[in-house]
């Protein structure tokens, strides 16, 4: 199992639109596009000083569904124009570790 770890940061004006924006549109979209491999995905949300932090986690079977939803390049942020609009910043590439242990 593949964790897919990405951080997005917004103002706490926009940290709404954004979270409605992930839940709504583009959970959904990635969802519609039934990958493969992709095992779903958790969605963090904390105050840090003035911002809003996001920390979206994806779950996947292996590098290759993670490769079929981000490119050949997957550790590349997927970031739709629309997010790109209400996020103050964010990572440039997502962060790929092999879970080893669950309970």
């Amino acid at each position: 199992m593949i964790a897919r770890i990405w951080h997005g940061y917004t103002t706490q004006e926009n940290a709404d639109i954004y979270e409605k924006l992930l839940r709504e549109e583009i959970f959904v979209g990635i969802g519609e596009r039934q990958i493969t491999g992709y095992q779903g995905i958790q969605l963090l949300r904390r105050n840090v000083g003035e911002d809003v932090e996001f920390i979206t986690i994806m779950w996947f079977d292996h590098l290759d569904a993670v490769r079929v939803f981000a490119g050949e390049d997957y550790e590349v942020s997927v970031v739709p124009p629309k997010a790109r609009a209400v996020l103050k910043r964010f990572d440039d590439r997502a962060q790929h570790y092999e879970v080893k242990a669950s309970h």
